[in-house]
C-alpha cells in the first residue's frame, strides 16, 4: 500500500490486494465456517484455481510503474517534438541542446496532471535527460554492470546478455529515426559517419566498448546496433578459475608457457571468451620486456608498463586511408618487440604472424575463431593462404607446425558458461599431417553437476615435449599436473596460488 492510499501491486509481491481494491475482491474465506482465513494453497493448487490467477496477475503488474512509464512517454515526445531538427542535428553545441532539453523537460513536467512524488519527477526527468543527450533507451544498460553486451535489432526489439546468457528487455525506440538517431551521435563521438552510402561502421567508444552499426537497405528492419561492453576491471587469472573457466593445472601449465615463450594460439567460436583469456595470458609476460599489441578495436588491458598498443583503421568515405592488421604486423617488426600479441587474425595476416614466430618473435600469442585444435590451424592454413602468394600447402603446414606451440580451446556451454576444453600440443610433420596431442582435455561424466554443468577439465596422463624446451629456457612445470584424473582437485587444505606451485 503506498503512503496516499493507493494500491501499488507491487510492493507486497506474492500476496493479495485488500478486498476492493482496483475492482479485485478479497481472499475467499477459508475453512468451513467461513470465519478463518484459509492458510495459504500450495503453489501448484494455487495456480490451478482463480483466485491463484488474480494473485499472480496482480504480482505481475505494477499500476503505479505503469502511470509513471506513460509520464515518461509523454514528457519524451514533447522534449522531442519541441526540439525539432535541432535533435537530429549532431553538429548542435552538447551545453546549449542540454539548456534546451532542461527547459522543455520542466515545463512538461509542470503539465503533467499525474501525481507524482518529487522522487518520481526526478526519475522521469533523468530518464528522459538519458534519452535524448545520452544514448538513448540503452543508457541505462549501458551502465549496468550485470550487461555484458547490448544488442538493438531494431527500433522495438532490444536483447542484452546477461551471464552469458541472451535475454530480451521492455526498452524500446520510439521509432527508426530515433534510433537513426542515436547510432548517428555514437559513431559521431568516435570520428565516424553512418548512412546509406556507407551503411556499416565499427569503432570503439571512448571508455573501450565496440560498436557495431548497420543500416539499411543492409540491415532488413533495421537499423541494427550491438555494442560489446568493456569491462573496467578486467578477469583475473583466479576470477577464472572461480568460475571454472580454468583448472589450477591447466592455469599452471599455460602460466609456465607464456613465460617460457611458447607461441600459443587461443581458438574458439564466437563470444566463448578467447579475448578475456588472452588478456589473462598476457598477464604472464614478464615485466621487463616489450609488448606490442595489434588490434581492430582495443580490447586488451595489460598490465605492464612497457606496451604499445596500435589499432587498425578502416577506409573513410572516399575509401582511402585503410591501414590493416597486416600492415601494423609489419610495422611492429620494425618496433624491436619481445612479444607480439594479435588480437584476432581473420586474413592474410596469419602468414605475416607465422613468419614472425618462427623468425626470433617467440612467446607471440594470437586468437583464431575455429571449432577445435584441428580446425584452428585448418583455418590458420587457410588465412595464410589469403595472403596472396601462391604457396604449397605442404610449405604451409610445416611453417604451422614449426610456429606454433599450443593451442587452447574454449567452448561456450548451453548455460552461458565458458570453458577451456582442450589444450592441445602441436608437433611436427607426419607425412602431410601435422601431428597434435591433446595435453587436458574436458571430461564431460567427470565431477559433480554445478554452476557450469557437470564436468570438468583433465590431464590425458601425457607429458608435452614442450616442458624439455620450458626447462631449457629456465622454466620448471611441475609433472604431478599431467597425471591423469581430479586428484588434485581432492587435495585437502590446499589452494591455487600463481607463484612457482601449482598447489600451495
Amino acid at each position: 500500500m503506498s503512503t496516499d492510499g493507493r494500491w501499488d501491486g507491487g510492493a507486497d509481491r506474492g500476496h493479495a490486494p485488500p478486498a476492493g481494491a482496483g475492482g479485485v475482491p478479497g481472499p475467499p474465506p477459508g475453512g468451513p465456517a467461513g470465519d478463518v482465513p484459509a492458510a495459504p494453497l500450495p503453489a501448484r493448487l494455487r495456480a490451478a484455481s482463480l483466485y491463484g490467477r488474480l494473485q499472480e496477475e496482480m504480482a505481475s503488474v505494477d499500476p503505479r510503474s505503469e502511470v509513471l512509464e506513460g509520464v515518461r512517454e509523454r514528457v519524451h515526445r514533447r522534449v522531442i517534438s519541441e526540439l525539432g531538427p535541432v535533435f537530429y542535428n549532431n553538429l548542435v553545441d552538447h551545453k546549449e541542446l542540454r539548456l534546451r532539453v532542461e527547459r522543455i523537460l520542466q515545463a512538461a513536467l509542470r503539465a503533467e496532471r499525474a501525481p507524482m512524488s518529487a522522487a518520481e519527477v526526478a526519475q522521469v526527468a533523468q530518464s528522459v535527460a538519458d534519452d535524448v543527450l545520452g544514448f538513448g533507451p540503452i543508457e541505462g544498460l549501458l551502465h549496468d554492470p550485470s550487461v555484458s553486451e547490448v544488442m538493438v535489432n531494431g527500433p522495438e526489439r532490444v536483447y542484452v546478455e546477461r551471464n552469458g546468457r541472451i535475454v530480451p528487455t521492455k526498452v524500446s525506440f520510439l521509432d527508426e529515426a530515433h534510433l537513426r538517431h542515436v547510432i548517428s551521435r555514437i559513431v559521431a563521438d568516435v570520428g565516424r559517419h553512418i548512412d546509406e552510402s556507407s551503411p556499416m561502421v565499427d569503432a570503439r567508444l571512448a571508455d573501450g566498448s565496440r560498436v557495431n552499426a548497420v543500416y539499411p537497405p543492409l540491415a532488413v528492419g533495421g537499423p541494427f546496433l550491438t555494442i560489446r561492453k568493456f569491462a573496467t576491471d578486467p578477469f583475473s587469472l583466479e576470477d577464472l578459475i572461480g568460475l571454472g573457466t580454468l583448472s589450477p593445472p591447466v592455469a599452471e601449465f599455460l602460466r609456465a608457457c607464456v613465460a617460457g615463450r611458447a607461441n600459443i594460439l587461443v581458438s574458439g567460436g564466437a563470444s566463448t571468451g578467447k579475448t578475456t583469456l588472452l588478456n589473462v595470458l598476457s598477464s604472464f609476460i614478464p615485466a621487463d620486456e616489450r609488448i606490442i599489441t595489434i588490434e581492430d578495436a582495443k580490447e586488451l588491458q595489460l598490465r605492464q608498463r612497457h606496451v604499445v598498443s596500435l589499432e587498425s583503421r578502416p577506409p573513410n568515405t572516399e575509401g582511402r586511408g585503410e591501414v590493416t592488421i597486416r600492415d601494423l604486423l609489419r610495422n611492429a617488426l620494425r618496433m624491436r618487440p619481445d612479444r607480439i600479441i594479435i588480437g584476432e587474425c581473420r586474413a592474410g595476416e596469419a602468414l605475416d604472424m607465422l613468419q614472425a614466430m618462427n623468425t626470433g618473435h617467440e612467446g607471440s600469442l594470437t586468437t583464431v575463431h575455429a571449432n577445435g585444435p584441428r580446425d584452428a590451424l585448418a583455418r590458420v592454413e587457410t588465412m595464410t593462404l589469403m595472403a596472396g602468394f601462391d604457396l604449397p600447402v605442404r610449405a604451409v603446414r610445416e611453417q604451422v607446425s614449426s610456429a606454433l606451440d599450443l593451442v587452447v580451446h574454449l567452448s561456450r556451454f548451453r548455460d552461458g558458461t565458458r570453458r577451456v576444453t582442450q589444450v592441445t600440443e602441436v608437433g611436427h610433420m607426419e607425412g602431410d599431417v601435422v601431428l597434435l596431442q591433446d595435453i587436458f582435455t574436458f571430461n564431460y561424466r567427470a565431477g559433480a553437476e554445478g554452476a557450469g554443468g557437470a564436468g570438468q577439465v583433465q590431464a590425458t596422463g601425457i607429458r608435452p615435449q614442450l616442458t624439455e624446451r620450458l626447462a631449457d629456457r629456465g622454466v620448471q612445470v611441475n609433472a604431478a599436473i599431467f597425471q591423469p584424473g581430479p586428484h588434485w582437485a581432492r587435495a585437502e587444505g590446499r589452494s591455487y596460488s600463481s607463484g612457482a606451485g601449482w598447489l600451495r
